[in-house]
């Protein structure tokens, strides 16, 4: 109980002086703002789990580390999908940071409760491993056959049921969600934009809570380390926008990983994998990926430096 007063009085803290103090206003945020803020809630990050390993052990330390990192590792992918929503939105920049806010406080409540319901699940259900384990594997090969996240945000049917319930604006209005004219309610296309990003951090979470349940089945590990993670891909979404391009191998690192994640929970019964081997299979496969991609560019890439050359 002590643990998690701590975690919500933490995170509460931060994101009250984020919101209320450094972004009173909508501006757009440069690269060391982002950097800054990264640096942050990595630090706070490692904080917390220095405070698990000596209050809970070395084994509980190392399944937050784990878990932290598998999921600040999936979220390369969110990023993938941001960028693309914000270009087929034509989102402006000094806006951006507030549908980042708010659409990763409620992928928090919304992880919060499948995670919940997961750990309930396998606690009830013990066959439903198999079952989780399957769905990494089949995530994993289809993220290496398939390569990249694409975006189609106008065959959604959350947006198309939306917009028959509640009409939109033409144009953004500010940094507003929504507004009256002449008595009636009205979205912005920039709530549009919040609630198509919630609707893609629904479709991620099949996949990383999974993975994350197959590290631990601890509830305050699980939930803690997804808060963490989400909560700093705000920052690293601008530190790192024009950067992604870059780790055009990362997405078969993180195929691996779910693969990994997937064939260890099915054979769970059978082979106990320790913690120790875990992270470092994952280290070692996100390091040999992002090296990979800086030895051997992108050739679209090689091509622009040989022209600015």
């Amino acid at each position: 109980m002590i643990g998690w007063t701590i975690f919500f009085v933490l995170i509460a803290g931060v994101l009250a002086i984020d919101l209320f103090v450094v972004r009173r206003r909508s501006h757009d945020v440069g690269m060391r703002e982002a950097l800054t803020w990264s640096a942050i809630w990595i630090g706070l990050a490692l904080a917390f789990a220095a405070g698990v390993w000596f209050t809970r052990g070395h084994h509980a330390g190392l399944e937050f580390l784990t878990a932290y990192l598998v999921e600040e590792s999936l979220s390369v992918d969110n990023l993938f999908v941001f960028l693309l929503l914000f270009a087929h939105f034509r989102v402006p920049s000094g806006l951006q940071h507030k549908v980042l806010f708010w659409g990763i406080l409620g992928a928090l409540v919304l992880r919060f409760a499948f995670i919940l319901a997961g750990v309930s699940l396998l606690a009830r259900f013990e066959w439903l491993i198999y079952v989780f384990g399957a769905i990494l594997v089949y995530s994993g090969v289809r993220m290496a056959r398939g390569g990249g996240p694409e975006v189609h945000p106008e065959g959604s049917i959350v947006l198309r049921l939306f917009r028959r319930l509640m009409p939109v604006t033409q144009d953004f209005e500010g940094d507003r969600f929504f507004l009256l004219r002449a008595g009636q309610r009205f979205a912005t296309p920039l709530f549009i934009v919040l609630l198509t990003v919630e609707t893609a951090d629904l479709v991620f979470a099949v996949d990383s809570i999974p993975a994350v349940l197959g590290i631990s089945r601890d509830p305050f590990i699980v939930f803690t380390s997804n808060a963490f993670a989400i909560l700093g891909l705000r920052s690293l979404f601008f530190a790192l926008a024009r950067l992604l391009e870059l780790f055009h191998l990362l997405h078969f690192g993180l195929s691996a990983i779910l693969v990994f994640i997937g064939v260890k929970m099915l054979i769970s019964h059978w082979v106990h994998v320790p913690p120790e081997v875990t992270f470092a299979v994952l280290g070692g496969t996100l390091a040999i990926s992002t090296i990979a991609s800086l030895i051997w560019p992108r050739n679209d890439a090689r091509s622009e430096v040989e022209h600015d050359a």
